[in-house]
């Protein structure tokens, strides 16, 4: 085994922990993958918690799902995780990613429940660091259909909610894709609070413009990222406006 590959299975365990301390998995919940060369991927194996993983009980898989042969006793008899095809579509899609962490964030799941809309312009650390992150329709987990709603997104997107079930972070490393988890799940938890005390208020357009060009500047642009950024205020104008409406009539 190279010294790169053992670094990072030890980090791959590392972030288990950390999602598992952090809430963001329980039980046996949530894998992570990264990609150790052009032709395979190290992923975390089924029914295995995350938060108590050995660097030796991962396993390698090449870009077509098989597992390749291990020497190494604790991984011989391991299956990959089940949510292996929602991985390599990951790396299939996106030469640029070399990590991807599928985690079930409670925060963030519960407003997915609600049908809350999490391509607004509210918090500005995400707008510049994730964008305006979609929800998936409802999907099997652990099924072909996961793989299928989050296809159509990868090319735009680096954080995608799977509705009712979970989140999908990817990166151009295993712990970015986990840093992008932590942020994701912050600001779930920062726009929940904000609706319980009295509603979102959505940033004004020339100040989502300027956060906008920050986000250029560091290099984090996604295709269409500009339309959807203009589309995001305007329809959030919109809305402002119809409840000024509604507000209006009820008083009268």
């Amino acid at each position: 085994m190279s010294p790169q590959e053992q670094a990072l299975r030890e980090q791959i365990c590392h972030i288990g922990r950390l999602m598992y301390q952090n809430h963001y998995i329980e039980g046996t919940s949530g894998n992570i993958s990264a990609r150790l060369d052009e032709n395979h991927i190290l992923i975390t194996p089924s029914g295995l918690a995350k938060g108590f993983m050995e660097p030796d009980q991962l396993i390698i898989v090449d870009m077509e799902g098989n597992k390749v042969e291990s020497a190494i006793r604790d991984a011989i008899d391991r299956l990959p995780t089940s949510e292996l095809p929602m991985h390599l579509e990951c790396y299939q899609k996106r030469p640029d990613v070399n990590g991807v962490v599928h985690a079930h964030p409670p925060t963030a799941v519960a407003l997915t429940i609600v049908g809350y809309d999490f391509q607004r312009c509210v918090i500005p650390e995400m707008m510049i660091n994730l964008g305006l992150v979609p929800t998936t329709p409802y999907a099997t987990p652990a099924s072909p259909e996961d793989r299928d709603v989050i296809s159509r997104l990868l090319t735009d997107h680096d954080a995608i909610l799977l509705a009712h079930h979970g989140s999908l972070t990817v990166a151009t490393s295993v712990w970015d894709a986990y840093l992008k988890l932590e942020m994701l799940e912050h600001g779930a938890h920062i726009l929940h609070l904000a609706e319980q005390i009295g509603g979102v208020r959505e940033i004004p357009p020339y100040q989502v413009d300027k956060l906008l060009a920050l986000r250029e500047r560091m290099g984090l642009m996604r295709p269409g990222d500009q339309e959807r950024f203009r589309n995001a205020y305007r329809d959030a104008a919109l809305e402002t406006r119809i409840r000024g409406i509604v507000r209006d009539v009820l008083a009268e």
